[in-house]
């Protein structure tokens, strides 16, 4: 059976939990494989909208088992409080939740130490942190010596490293501040706290990957559920304005676990603009009326920080790069009503850099910073596309914007989305 892949080919924020939402029901499990609570997915069923930032989109279908895998970094009282908040409105029952044992969790330090450490890159531009102890938790993940993993948590050795870490950290943190400024961390407290959250979360704690492995080997229909966009891969996005994870389609296999034999098909997902959150370049970015109106009408505010996104035209150049990186089998285009009302569209093409035309998305971000880009202008449309339900039903630009796309990216489109609700979304082909 088909494993599928659901990946943002942006900067983030493209509306790909709708997508996994929509796709669940063709599935028997749903994978979280990278990531932590800086990813936020909003859902709307029914006119009631669920916000969701560890558990899978899946988790609002009943009778399908949802997995966070090791490639997840979590903060245990935020997935706590989901699942409070999911079973005070009656969602689902919990029994097919599953949570690696492997996955890193985030503890008060990394809380800190990105309030300290991670502000901003070395010439003082903004990196696009969230604040929530994403990047120092990855960090300890690599380095090994003072990570933490949820399975640790129920091992007797628990209370010393949580001991040993706030040692070390105090000290790094002391170091960081001004002492007048310097609140020491509580091994004690911490340690009660988190034994707390240990409790609640035993239920649901598995080994993920040998489930994952032996589902696959059953030919269970598996959806991998990308966080964050490709174009903020660790490795091969805008670095260093990037995640700390790899958020394109090379970090399906080694988040998860399972091989990429068993990945059958990959949908990238990409706003029929762009946006992105925090520093960086931003070839299309329109600083500007046009960009004001997109962020009014997109509802351009992070649904995990709030903090207003940066919006501009479509970029081709970087979506084509984003779907080869992530061997996309076909595109969905997200958000096209908020286009609407406007006279004319506009769709980079290509780059200019140093006076020479260019299809390549750069490597480095200060030749990024440089690229002119080549627009086409397409005509606008004014009606409401909010009520149609097929392709037949849109504006003839509209369906041309669409269909330019596809064309520029080199990829068919298979869904296009009029707005939040399940209803609003239009199967291409």
């Amino acid at each position: 059976m088909p494993g599928t892949c659901v990946i943002g080919l942006q900067w983030g924020d493209e509306a790909k939990g709708k997508i996994v939402d929509l796709l669940t029901q063709q599935h028997d499990i749903v994978v979280r494989y990278q990531g932590g609570a800086n990813a936020g997915h909003t859902v709307v069923v029914d006119d009631q909208t669920y916000k969701l930032s560890l558990l899978p989109s899946g988790v609002l279908t009943p009778g399908v088992t949802c997995v966070i895998t090791g490639g997840v970094v979590l903060y245990p009282e935020k997935v706590i409080a989901e699942l409070d908040e999911l079973a005070a409105r009656n969602v689902q029952d919990y029994d097919n939740l599953k949570i690696s044992d492997r996955v890193h969790v985030i503890c008060p330090w990394h809380f800190a130490e990105d309030r300290v450490l991670d502000k901003s890159t070395s010439d003082g531009e903004n990196i696009g942190t969230t604040g929530r102890g994403i990047g120092p938790c990855y960090r300890d993940k690599v380095g090994r010596s003072y990570a933490i993993r949820l399975g640790d948590m129920y091992r007797d050795t628990f209370r010393h490293q949580v001991e040993h870490n706030v040692r070390v950290k105090n000290a790094l943190l002391q170091a960081g501040v001004d002492e007048a400024d310097f609140e020491p961390l509580d091994a004690a407290s911490i340690f009660k706290q988190y034994r707390e959250f240990a409790e609640r979360l035993e239920p649901y704690v598995a080994d993920t990957t040998e489930f994952l492995l032996s589902a696959a080997e059953a030919e269970k229909r598996l959806l991998f559920e990308g966080a964050q966009g490709a174009l903020l891969d660790v490795d091969h996005g805008t670095y260093p304005f990037v995640t700390s994870s790899n958020s394109s389609g090379v970090g399906i296999s080694n988040g998860s676990g399972v091989p990429a034999q068993h990945i059958n098909k990959v949908i990238g997902i990409v706003k029929a603009y762009t946006s992105r959150v925090g520093g960086g370049p931003f070839p299309t970015e329109q600083d500007n009326a046009i960009g004001q109106r997109i962020r009014d009408q997109g509802n351009e505010y992070g649904t995990v920080t709030k903090r207003p996104r940066r919006c501009g035209w479509l970029d081709a150049v970087a979506v084509r790069y984003t779907s080869r990186l992530s061997g996309v089998d076909s595109i969905c285009v997200m958000l096209l009503d908020v286009l609407s009302g406007l006279d004319e569209l506009r769709i980079c093409r290509g780059y200019l850099l140093d006076g020479q035309e260019s299809k390549r998305f750069p490597s480095h971000v200060d030749d990024l910073r440089r690229v002119e880009p080549q627009y086409e202008t397409l005509p606008g449309w004014q009606e409401d596309i909010s009520s149609a339900r097929s392709m037949s039903e849109l504006p003839a630009n509209a369906v041309a914007y669409v269909r330019r796309i596809g064309e520029l990216v080199g990829l068919p489109v298979e869904m296009v989305s009029v707005g939040p609700e399940r209803s609003q979304t239009i199967a291409v082909r």
